[in-house]
């Protein structure tokens, strides 16, 4: 088997090919049994704080990341890097193709990078409007 080969039953689910650090908060949260508001609560931030954590446009401080794997019962580095204790893949998840692996690998990068470019957006567009308002005549 070559590197770009994938045995279905080697798929790391959580790993840092195939998810992100928001997917994995997501997961773990969703193993615990919590809604985004109830873990929000529990951690003292806001649940627009914890959405853009899950959706990897912001990440926590040492201290909230200490919080939140005491929280999920999850270890910071499976947090961080999908290595540690953590979760398991969803059942079934060993039926995973490696074309399936690698697609899904790509769609969360894909979403990583259009995160970043929407936040690229959003200052170019402050820019412009400070601009605008120095020449209230344009």
């Amino acid at each position: 088997m070559t590197d770009t080969d994938h045995n279905p039953d080697d798929t790391d689910w959580f790993g840092p090919d195939a998810a992100t650090f928001g997917d994995r908060v997501a997961a773990a949260r969703e193993a615990a049994g919590m809604t985004q508001t109830v873990l929000a609560r529990r951690l003292g931030i806001r649940v627009t704080t914890l959405r853009a954590w899950e959706n990897d446009t912001a990440e926590p401080r040492a201290n909230r990341l200490s919080m939140l794997a005491g929280l999920l019962n999850v270890s910071m580095m499976w947090l961080i890097n999908g290595e540690g204790e953590g979760l398991d893949g969803p059942e079934g998840a060993g039926t995973m193709t490696g074309d399936a692996a690698d697609l899904l690998s790509d769609m969360r990068g894909l979403r990583v990078e259009l995160a970043q470019s929407a936040k690229k957006v959003a200052h170019l567009e402050k820019r412009l409007r400070a601009l605008l308002m120095e020449r209230p005549d344009v």
